[in-house]
């Protein structure tokens, strides 16, 4: 075989902080992969090469066995190794550019990346819906007790251990819900998870097969409505208004799964009556059907006392709760948790480990000796007092500046309000001129699925300062000028 002068074709530079070696070798790589060296042409002996190249044998000998061991070369005991014919593979990342070539991916696939979502930015938190305020975490507690975690826990707190979550934070959620949200449940039946959307993910895989129903309320929360639906699941409606839960002509067919934010529906605000309570656990056990009871925000109610969770009215043991400390504490936490009926906790482990739904057994720990010590109480305290000020305020500046294009929906619970839009406006066009200006917002109409939509915009004001919230009603009110015309 024709041996090949390999001078012109390879430029190596000491000066460089890749070794000549490194140099060598992914020069020689990009000459067999782009078939500049022909398959099967032989390589220049490793002396020659060196003195060609003017540096050490040993460089090229390194480069050489690195080429043979990931297949480029083909190595000859009794001669110079000889280049492999590879195959023609993907293009490269010039080439991409020429192509619009998309790879297949599932429907399942296509339905998760057309599904919505709404994320602010960062260091602009008016009026992010549902966001607690950064600001008012005590970090410095809880940094002590993180570092304190990590340099003890390290038998016990860095392995696959405890997948349904750290013991005695199971144990402390159980004995909080049973005393404050009325609920009857065990330490075995609280599972930690990561956040209430890893909930839903799993809820939907573990109760759903494709075409079975769930009813969700309307408008309700579309990071559930999402989930449900990517399972493969048949969405039905049912409908939330001023006057509640529509559940007098309940949608057809019968579900397997409902799911309802009773205590402050998302987004309205709305709290279901104890009737309507009923009547929904006597139409599930009527169906055989699960009740997911989303509970994301219940400990922020500003009028009158916490409502206790449908789960303790759960006679026949369908409901499945679901709650968060995303609001409590910070979103990025992603610690929520399920109490689950008995008959699911068997092989829930499992479900748990396929999913991968953990989180980390650290911040488990170090959010247990949080609320163990009397630091989730005291924050708790503090920020009630300071989210009802600031809800007072921004609905006073809300009136006083928007009302024009804006009315208010009635609601005492929550982190955020919802405004439905006055003379057709479009929410989604008004959501995009706000963030233009800094100010995120976020459109009512994302959460209907059915039917011709209500349009509003649902605001946070928890994480603005009452000081930031007149210029950020300016802005707002400028969005909604600009929209309007």
């Amino acid at each position: 075989m024709k041996k090949i002068n390999l001078l012109d074709a390879i430029v190596l530079d000491a000066a460089l902080k890749s070794t000549l070696k490194r140099q060598l070798y992914e020069q020689l790589r990009r000459l067999i992969s782009g078939r500049i060296l022909a398959p099967g042409s032989a390589m220049p002996s490793t002396r020659q090469l060196a003195k060609d190249l003017a540096i050490g044998r040993n460089t090229v000998v390194a480069a050489y066995e690195q080429l043979i061991t990931e297949g480029y070369l083909q190595n000859r005991h009794t001669a110079c190794p000889v280049v492999v014919d590879l195959p023609s593979g993907p293009l490269s990342h010039e080439d991409e550019r020429a192509y619009s070539f998309r790879p297949s991916i599932s429907r399942r696939g296509e339905m998760m990346m057309g599904e919505p979502f709404y994320f602010g930015a960062a260091g602009q938190p008016a009026f992010h819906p549902g966001m607690p305020d950064a600001q008012e975490f005590p970090f410095t507690a809880w940094s002590r007790l993180l570092a304190r975690r990590g340099a003890s826990g390290r038998d016990t707190l860095f392995g696959t251990y405890d997948v349904l979550g750290f013991p005695p934070l199971r144990e402390t959620i159980a004995s909080y819900l049973n005393a404050a949200r009325g609920m009857r449940c065990s330490t075995e039946q609280v599972v930690i998870i990561s956040g209430a959307q890893g909930a839903f993910d799993l809820l939907a895989r573990l109760l759903l097969d494709p075409g079975d129903t769930v009813w969700m309320e309307e408008p309700g929360y579309f990071g559930a409505q999402s989930a449900f639906e990517v399972a493969g699941a048949r969405l039905a409606p049912l409908h939330v208004d001023g006057g509640g839960w529509s559940l007098d002509g309940w949608p057809s067919p019968a579900p397997r799964v409902i799911c309802v934010t009773p205590s402050c529906h998302h987004p309205l605000g709305a709290t279901m009556r104890m009737e309507q309570r009923l009547r929904l656990l006597e139409i599930a056990e009527s169906c055989n059907a699960w009740i997911i009871e989303d509970d994301y925000d219940s400990e922020y109610r500003f009028q009158g006392q916490p409502i206790p969770a449908m789960q303790g009215s759960d006679a026949s043991r369908r409901v499945i709760y679901v709650g968060t400390f995303s609001k409590l504490l910070f979103p990025a936490l992603r610690i929520g948790f399920m109490v689950l009926p008995a008959g699911l906790v068997s092989g829930i482990s499992q479900a748990i480990n396929v999913s991968g739904h953990v989180p980390p057994l650290l911040l488990q720990a170090a959010l247990f000796d949080f609320i163990n010590e009397g630091h989730m109480a005291k924050h708790l305290r503090r920020t009630r007092r300071l989210y009802a000020m600031r809800r007072e305020a921004f609905l006073t500046m809300g009136e006083a500046q928007l009302s024009q294009w804006l009315q208010w929906a009635p609601g005492q619970s929550g982190i955020q309000t919802t405004a439905f839009c006055r003379s057709g406006l479009d929410d989604h066009a008004i959501a995009a001129a706000a963030k233009k200006r800094g100010i995120h917002v976020s459109p009512l109409s994302m959460q209907y699925r059915h039917g011709k939509p209500r349009h509003g915009l649902v605001l946070g004001y928890a994480a603005t300062s009452v000081s930031h919230m007149d210029s950020g009603m300016q802005k707002l009110r400028e969005a909604l000028l600009e929209v309007a015309g």
